[in-house]
């Protein structure tokens, strides 16, 4: 199946808002992240709290609230407690094959690769975009942490991959995807952004 994305008709490349007399290097990049692979796992059988066997790629499950575990090709963001996003680069039935470890009446696994939508921000006026639009207190926000909140009435998650250069990338329903796009660019207008 050809996957084609929410943003495929609204998400244009060029400079945007108060871009001018602005270094590029100063505007917020704004990209539509595609073909990642996206599962949900979900631990229904509350019998056994060990989570030290659980691992994707190389990669233990987080067990803190806001905790991500990051390696170059996945990322697992804790969502609550046994309930976890596996975000990855490899191909959906790679990725799949891997987490067919997982014991059925333990886990439900749910491939959400299709059914999301992946904005990723950059450039130092990111966390003033998502104050604007959403009420968590995005300064607390580190590198490798994660969060389910809204922005301007949208369900998102917010995955921080980087707080120092202000790189997030934010998730929600695709149904959502091009509501969420114009509100996060609306947003960003004052600061001036380069889509790419």
């Amino acid at each position: 199946m050809t996957y084609i994305s929410p943003l495929n008709e609204v998400h244009k490349k060029g400079l945007y808002g108060d871009y001018e007399e602005k270094s590029e290097k100063d505007l917020i990049k704004i990209s539509d992240i595609k073909n990642n692979s996206i599962f949900q796992i979900v631990k229904y059988d509350k019998t056994d709290n060990a989570l030290e066997n659980l691992s994707v790629d190389g990669l233990k499950f987080p067990d803190r609230v806001l905790q991500v575990e990051s390696n170059g090709n996945t990322r697992i963001l804790w969502q609550s407690p046994m309930n976890w996003l596996v975000i990855s680069k490899k191909k959906q039935n790679e990725l799949m094959e891997e987490l067919k470890k997982f014991e059925s009446t333990t886990y439900a696994i749910t491939d959400l690769t299709h059914s999301r939508t992946c904005i990723e921000l950059e450039g130092s006026n990111v966390f003033e975009v998502l104050k604007k639009g959403c009420p968590f207190n995005i300064s607390e926000l580190k590198t490798n942490n994660s969060v389910n909140s809204i922005f301007n009435g949208i369900t998102i998650t917010i995955d921080v991959l980087d707080e120092k250069n202000e790189k997030v990338r934010i998730y929600s329903l695709r149904s959502f995807g091009e509501s969420l796009y114009h509100s996060v660019t609306d947003a960003s207008l004052e600061f001036g952004y380069k889509n790419i």
